[in-house]
């Protein structure tokens, strides 16, 4: 029997959960490889730009091929790979897709204290970047698909493992080139995917995140137009002022605010576990009074409850004596995915209200589809509750709308029930994604691995 498999058996206390009786994995050792699996990971540089995720998909195949898995990597550039694998079911149910990206985000090298990649053990943390976005789900992934192997768990569902490129920014490398060119590789009725996270408060944890939607992205520019000329002669047409004036008003501005299932089912969960003064507010979050509270206190459920305008660039002019032709404001804008855009530009217009000023949709900014959030009650959403009350008794599971983006988005296009997930994290280890210094809790991944494969085998296990 391998090593990863204990005595225990599931007729025990996984009954309702598992049918027939299954041993229980040796959670422990599962952890330990997991954790090896990610500090591999760790050390290949798949920085995006330029990526290289070959490389990374190269060891997952090589770690496939070594317990008897075939695997294959589909390049959709030079360098650009993406790793699909997939065990068999029975083919009573349609597929469960277990996924997540290879690619990074840079680095500042010299504001970090310890080696990037070099995926450093210290103090019950591994230090890295991408061990939380996303080296860690590929590991996890990995972990709970050899598991399932290992053990031969029958399957009412093919099990697909997916690594995936270019998630950070440039999808056309990853999601988008598989969806378009490879579906029926991919093909699923539900997917497992970053983007929640299992959020910890003085060593307890607080509850399970699980994203049923997100925000879109649909960032635009803000352009002004006007007459270039010598900075010593003041004119009423230069840019820099209409477009100064046009970002602040902007900036104080609100789109309407809205509730979805999911954030309304948020608000309500939340509150129940909260303190009476954030309960409090949790409760009565369309009064106007409360929103600017949280936007004060909280500006990532703030961002919950509408579309978002945030200046993030601002470009113009290249000499002090000179008045430009032109200036630019770039805005990161994170819409609610029932959001009009072309009302929302309307109404920006008529608050800016300057013939100087334009709009400038950025480049792919349609690249992530709104769509409906999945569902809250849906065998995968149940499964994950499940999951949660083994791994994490007595904490509740919270849906929530995610206010940055993940590939999900283009699979819900598709139709499939897509659910982010994620790891223990403290506010500290959050902070610290795409940030300097990035780490995980080593015991806190461990019992993610736990989750995801409980879960796995109560969505996908032969009942």
């Amino acid at each position: 029997m391998p090593q990863f498999i204990s005595r225990v058996v599931f007729a025990a206390i996984f009954v309702s959960t598992f049918a027939p009786a299954q041993e229980l994995p040796d959670f422990t050792a599962a952890q330990t490889e997991a954790v090896k699996f990610l500090g591999e990971l760790v050390k290949i540089d798949t920085s995006n730009p330029p990526g290289n995720e070959t490389r990374a998909a190269e060891y997952i195949k090589g770690v496939l091929a070594a317990e008897g898995i075939t695997a294959q990597i589909f390049e959709s550039a030079p360098g650009r790979g993406n790793l699909v694998a997939r065990l068999k079911g029975n083919g009573k149910k349609k597929p469960l897709l277990l996924m997540g990206h290879l690619d990074v985000v840079g680095v500042e090298r010299d504001k970090w204290t310890m080696d990037p990649f070099a995926a450093t053990i210290k103090d019950g943390y591994l230090y890295g970047r991408g061990s939380v976005d996303d080296k860690s789900m590929d590991a996890a992934n990995l972990e709970v698909f050899l598991l399932l192997h290992r053990m031969k768990v029958p399957l009412d569902r093919d099990v697909i493992l997916l690594a995936e490129a270019g998630e950070e920014g440039t999808s056309q490398f990853g999601i988008d080139f598989l969806v378009e060119e490879h579906w029926e590789e991919i093909a699923c009725e539900y997917a497992l995917n970053e983007g929640g996270d299992i959020p910890e408060e003085n060593g307890k944890t607080q509850y399970v995140a699980v994203s049923t939607t997100q925000k879109v992205p649909r960032g635009f520019s803000v352009v002004a137009h006007g007459t270039s000329g010598h900075g010593s002669v003041p004119r009423l047409d230069n840019p820099i002022a209409h477009l100064a004036a046009a970002v602040d008003k902007i900036s104080r501005w609100e789109a309407p605010m809205r509730l979805n299932e999911t954030t309304r089912r948020f608000f309500q969960q939340i509150a129940t576990i909260s303190v009476p003064e954030k309960a409090q507010l949790y409760r009565h979050v369309e009064d106007p009074a409360v929103q600017q509270k949280l936007r004060e206190t909280q500006p990532s459920y703030y961002s919950m409850l509408r579309t978002s305008l945030v200046p993030t660039i601002i470009k113009g002019g290249f000499r002090s004596n000179v008045i430009p032709a032109d200036a630019e404001a770039r805005f990161d804008v994170r819409a609610l995915p029932d959001e009009n855009m072309d009302a929302l530009k309307a109404a920006l217009a008529k608050l800016i209200n300057d013939p100087a000023i334009s709009f400038v949709d950025a480049e792919n900014t349609n690249a992530r589809p709104a769509m409906p959030p999945s569902g809250l009650d849906t065998d995968g959403f149940h499964a994950l509750e499940r999951a949660a009350q083994k791994a994490f008794p007595g904490v509740p599971t919270i849906p929530i709308m995610q206010v940055g983006a993940t590939d999900s988005a283009q699979l819900r296009a598709k139709g499939v029930q897509a659910y982010d997930i994620g790891t223990v994290l403290s506010l500290e280890d959050l902070k610290r994604i795409h940030g300097n210094d990035e780490r995980i809790q080593i015991a806190g991944f461990g019992k993610f691995v736990q989750f995801l494969f409980t879960a796995t085998v109560d969505l996908a296990g032969a009942k």
